[in-house]
């Protein structure tokens, strides 16, 4: 009779103690990283609520500006990269764009955090290739590109709005696209690693039929 890796204590494989204890660390630092993304995604949206100036991050695409650091403070010529655009007539779509910004990002950051602790937890009991895991890690795979495009995404729309606010809709060198590598190599590593989770729990489902 097959053996199920979840329930049969000789299927399992428990972890040192160093191991656990490196685990045990991790599941904590895991708890402060999520908790840190949460009040930070509050406390942001409360600033764009509830101050009358808001600061959004702008990019620039090769736009010439003034800087002072030549020769005792004098300016020099430089292409803007970014900068932080402070306006007080913000758009409400684009406030809109900052708190769902920030409640995805949030969001993403928890789900994946969550998923890989409940992964580790189970890696502590000695579980690891099962069905259960192998959805915990393409949550948190799928979770992690969600936010990471959603970052870029919705900073963007606010950014628009901030430059529309202050250029009176005259300032159109602001950047619209995303680079859509890094995505795809995102993309890449979620399907490698969800083949090696499947892969492995296929092989310990054939290994514990075979006991």
């Amino acid at each position: 009779m097959p053996l199920d890796p979840q329930t049969d204590p000789g299927s399992r494989h428990v972890p040192s103690r160093a191991d656990r204890i490196g685990i045990a660390m991790f599941i904590g630092a895991g708890a402060v990283i999520a908790a840190a993304s949460v009040v930070a995604a509050v406390m942001r949206i409360v600033e764009v609520l509830g101050s009358r100036t808001v600061a959004v991050l702008g990019e620039f695409s090769g736009t010439p500006a003034l800087a002072p650091i030549g020769p005792g403070g004098a300016t020099v010529d430089v292409l803007l990269d970014r900068a932080v655009l402070t306006t007080d007539e913000l758009p409400v779509a684009s406030l809109v764009a900052i708190i769902l910004q920030q409640t995805i990002v949030a969001t993403s950051i928890v789900v994946g955090v969550t998923c890989l602790v409940l992964l580790s937890i189970s890696i502590l009991r000695g579980v690891i290739f099962t069905r259960r895991t192998s959805r915990l890690v393409l949550i948190a795979s799928i979770a992690a590109l969600v936010g990471v495009a959603a970052d870029p995404i919705f900073g963007n729309m606010a950014a628009n709005g901030a430059f529309a606010a202050i250029s009176d809709g005259e300032f159109n060198n602001v950047i619209m696209t995303l680079d859509a590598f890094p995505y795809v190599l995102g993309a890449f590593v979620v399907a490698i690693v969800g083949t090696v989770f499947s892969v492995g729990e296929r092989l310990q489902r054939d290994t514990a039929g075979l006991v």
